[in-house]
Formats: C-alpha cells, structure tokens, sequence
C-alpha cells in the first residue's frame, strides 16, 4: 500500500485482528453486487469507503422519485438514470480508487454464471424471489460465497451461505420454493421505513469484509432478523435441507 492508502484506510488498519493484511485482502478483492436499490445502496458506499479494491453493480431499473426516501445512493438529478449507473456516480465521488464495473441490464443464464465466477464474493440485494433463487442456485455451482439481505415495512432479515463450507446451508434451504409464491412481497406493494435498509445493507457489508478478510465470525448457518419497530434482533440457526434441490445434491 502506498502512503495515501495508508491514511485514508488507517482508522481499519489500527485494528489488531485486521491491520494491514486485512485491507490488503480488501484492496485486491472483488464483488459482484446485484440489486442498486435500499439495500445495494450503503452496501456499494461502504465497501467502496472500506477499500474494495472492485465492484460489479447490477440493476436494470431506473431512479424514480419514489426511491429517494431510502435509496442513498441516488439523488434529486438521478431521476430516469440507470440505477447502477447513479450508484457508480457515487461511489466514484466517495472513493475514485474502486475500480467499478457497470451492467444496466438483468443478469440472466450464461451471462449471470460467467459474472459470479468472476467474483470472491455476490451480494443479493435484489428484492424478488426469482432472482434470489437464480443468483443462490449459480453461487453453489460456482462455490462462490452469497450474502443476502431482505428489507420490507419495519423488518429485514440477513444471512450468508457459503458453499464451500459443507455445513451450510443454501437461500432455498431457508426459503423453500414452494413458500414463497407471493409477489405482493415487496416494497411498492407493503411500504418500508427509511433507516430500515441502511441498517440491512450495512450489515450485510460488514458480513462481506469480513467474510473477504476471513476476520471474526460470519453468519453462515444463521439468519439474522431484525424488528426495527421495536428494535429487536433474532439470531436462529439455519441447517441444510436434506431434500433441497440445490446444495444437498451438490459436490
């Protein structure tokens, strides 16, 4: 690391159990983040101000005034812009040093294994179960580490599946397809508080450092649920299904 690197990432590198190595390990890794929404919001801030040395981003939508009351990476002139685009907007103010790749279109098949292989590590911050599901079952093909988060009303739920852990479970193992037939989830349809998705996404940033420095523990085998109108955190124990048609059949 050179001198600049050194100051501006100093406040990380004072920790015992992260210091240099642990940021070199930032600065040389690679993430793909899908969804530039609430959640992809603080997580592409955060990981870029972290020292994420490159970022894939994601998003085939475009900023509408309704998303500024929570999607912090977009502003007032955002509007009618891709949101992955916006998102690369500001994460280049915030640190001009991340290398930022830009997709403005979904991410599907060929295309999508090619983008996760490419990776150390996804972000899931879509807000549909197709795309949770598509993305998961590619991770585990791929073994290639997921981090997934969900926001909606005043509640969210992280967790991080890790197919090279042969404990761990996958997203189906938690959500069973058959569950999960409702397309009414979502925030157009049942609102979301504001600070909601900056609390989600910031803990799932969090979960990406560490997972990418191999520092502390991580949440795999868990789910994380939080219930901000009363301010209250779960933290359940998640184990593989044996019948799920995506880990339990992988090698």
């Amino acid at each position: 690391m050179n001198d600049e690197q050194l100051l501006r990432y100093s406040r990380q590198i004072m920790l015992p159990d992260f210091d240099i190595p642990g940021q070199v390990q930032l600065l040389s890794a690679k993430v793909l983040l899908i969804g530039l929404g609430g959640l992809g919001s603080p997580i592409a801030m955060y990981l870029s101000a972290a020292g994420v040395g490159e970022l894939i981003l994601v998003d085939d939508d475009f900023v509408d005034a309704s998303n500024l009351q929570r999607q912090i990476a977009h502003g007032q002139s955002d509007i009618g812009i891709n949101k992955a685009r916006s998102a690369a907007n500001a994460v280049n103010e915030l640190n001009n040093t991340t290398t930022v790749t830009v997709i403005e279109h979904r991410l599907q098949d060929a295309q999508l294994q090619e983008q996760i292989a490419s990776v150390d590590l996804v972000i899931d911050a879509t807000d549909n179960f197709a795309s949770r599901y598509a993305i998961n079952e590619v991770c585990w093909k791929t073994k290639t580490p997921l981090i997934s988060g969900a926001a909606i009303r005043w509640e969210g739920q992280i967790a991080v599946f890790d197919p090279n852990d042969p404990t761990s479970p996958c997203y189906q193992c938690l959500y069973p397809e058959q569950d999960t037939d409702n397309p009414a989830l979502n925030c157009s349809e049942n609102g979301v508080i504001a600070p909601l998705v900056g609390i989600i996404g910031s803990c799932q940033a969090l979960e990406a450092i560490k997972l990418l420095t191999g520092t502390g523990s991580t949440l795999v085998g868990h789910s994380l649920f939080f219930d901000g109108k009363y301010m209250e955190w779960r933290k359940l124990k998640l184990s593989k299904a044996v019948d799920c048609p995506v880990c339990s059949t992988s090698s």
